[in-house]
């Protein structure tokens, strides 16, 4: 399928490595102009530069804090000036620390929320008169399968995402009139850094090995391993596209199958 994304600009969130890096990258090898951003500036460019030699694509990247409303501001202006306008925007942030209830003073639910919530408000605020000038854009939010299953021990980003699918509902509400798609994707057990977070904390909590606590959540995928980022990357990089033309509002999940909600 052309995805047809030959000269698009995006800009995706958090992608010096991990999930946003790869959804980076197939975007680049799509034909998109894409801008990369994360708070390490010399890991930021070091990526950039690899995605560029893998993919050929036209890739920058500029350094900034998700928490900072004035970083993203600048963030998205040189983007758009970079490669002139705004039509994707990839919105994926760090997730928060693990943890119940009790763990947690005001400060760490201030930091999840600056983190994970008003970082989506201030980037879309950002780079919707670049889309409505075109009359066309694309945002995706990569958020968690916990936005429809509660995931263990994990109470700040269960609380905070669910926040953000809800947004992205009501955003798909007023940004269709002018052609802006809205979609957040939740993501299974990819086998990412954040991944092996939890295994280590959910092995932790139960008293057993990584391999073990791992292998408990394998059992209970109906494709019986984990993701691999580049299949997260697909999904996105066609809901990023104008082949997608008409699905929006949706929570999508990769998580091969193992949530039970319908």
């Amino acid at each position: 399928m052309d995805l047809r994304l030959e000269g698009r600009v995006a800009l995706v969130t958090a992608a010096s490595r991990g999930l946003g890096r790869a959804v980076a990258t197939e975007l680049a090898r799509e034909g998109a102009r894409v801008v990369i951003s994360s708070r390490d500036e010399e890991t930021l460019a070091s990526t950039a530069a690899e995605i560029g030699e893998e993919t050929g694509g036209e890739v920058g990247y500029f350094p900034a804090d998700l928490s900072e409303e004035g970083q993203i501001e600048a963030l998205v202006s040189h983007s758009a000036e970079r490669f002139g306008g705004m039509d994707i925007l990839v919105n994926n942030t760090g997730g928060p620390p693990a943890g119940s209830f009790d763990e947690f003073g005001d400060e760490a639910w201030r930091k999840a929320f600056e983190s994970i919530l008003m970082s989506l408000v201030r980037a879309v605020r950002a780079v919707l008169p670049f889309m409505r000038d075109r009359g066309s854009g694309r945002i995706v939010n990569i958020a968690s399968s916990s936005i429809k299953q509660p995931i263990e021990n994990l109470v700040l980003s269960n609380t905070f995402r669910a926040g953000l699918a809800g947004l992205a509902k009501s955003l798909s509400f007023e940004l269709g009139p002018y052609g802006i798609l809205v979609n957040t994707l939740g993501p299974g057990r990819i086998s990412t850094e954040r991944s092996a977070f939890i295994d280590e904390s959910t092995a932790q909590t139960q008293g057993v090995s990584v391999e073990e606590a791992r292998g408990r959540v394998e059992a209970q995928i109906p494709l019986r391993r984990y993701g691999s980022p580049e299949e997260l990357a697909r999904v996105a990089a066609f809901l990023a596209s104008p082949a997608n033309g008409y699905v929006t509002g949706q929570a999508i999940l990769v998580d091969g199958g193992m949530v039970k909600a319908l």
